[in-house]
């Protein structure tokens, strides 16, 4: 007898991977290129250190605000999608049932099973069929605006730690290139968990994630100079 095993399938992880990722790689751009930037300017490792605490809760904010409101506006769309299909549901059912077995149909399936799996599944749950399968709304991949602001907040934090911390260990002499080369570290690293926690190939992500990172960093440290030798 065979057994039926639940299987874990990476995907189920994008929603919360995609928040988690973005939140950390922001914040540790946005503070260590802050942080350049105020430092690049002459400025002294007080106001280095106030700057980018200032950048860290204002990121963290702003990052929850973000993702709240335009994940909010998917969840609203999927809502709307989800109440004019229960009101067609109601109103003309053997016109979504043979609209759900065209799907079918059109992924190979024979036109007669397709109808039979497209009765039996709406025998069920009309509802989540036509969601599932016409509107492409799943439980997986459905929008969830809390979890995204609630990881994104947390995420930016962590990740905007990390050059905080490097400000505070670094001698006022070698901060520029400590931060720099550390958060490029720190970078490359979130480039590497997430590939690895969401099933990637390892170099192109890392790769990509330093890149724009020393990009970021290198024209706010340019910003920065610029600034404090006009001033």
């Amino acid at each position: 007898m065979r057994h039926i095993h639940k299987e874990s399938h990476l995907v189920e992880r994008i929603g919360w991977l995609r928040a988690a990722v973005l939140g950390a790689n922001d914040g540790i751009i946005s503070t260590a290129s802050l942080i350049l930037g105020v430092a690049a300017a002459a400025a002294a490792k007080n106001d280095i250190l106030l700057a980018g605490i200032a950048g860290l809760v204002a990121g963290a904010m702003s990052m929850a605000a973000g993702e709240y409101v335009s994940v909010s506006s998917q969840s609203d769309t999927e809502q709307a999608d989800l109440a004019r299909e229960k009101s067609e549901l109601l109103d003309d059912p053997e016109f979504e049932k043979e609209e759900l077995a065209q799907i079918y149909v059109e992924r190979g399936v024979n036109a007669e099973l397709a109808r039979q799996v497209a009765g039996q599944l709406m025998a069920k749950d009309a509802l989540g069929a036509h969601a599932r399968d016409e509107l492409g709304i799943s439980e997986t991949t459905s929008a969830r605006p809390v979890q995204a602001a609630l990881t994104s907040a947390a995420t930016f934090s962590v990740g905007a730690a990390a050059p905080l911390a490097l400000v505070l260990i670094a001698p006022s002499t070698l901060l520029i290139p400590i931060v720099s080369m550390g958060s490029l570290v720190f970078l490359a690293l979130l480039g590497l968990l997430g590939a690895r926690t969401g099933g990637a190939a390892l170099f192109k992500p890392i790769v990509r994630v330093t890149f724009w990172g020393a990009l970021a960093m290198a024209l706010t440290a340019g910003i920065g100079a610029i600034v404090g030798t006009v001033v």
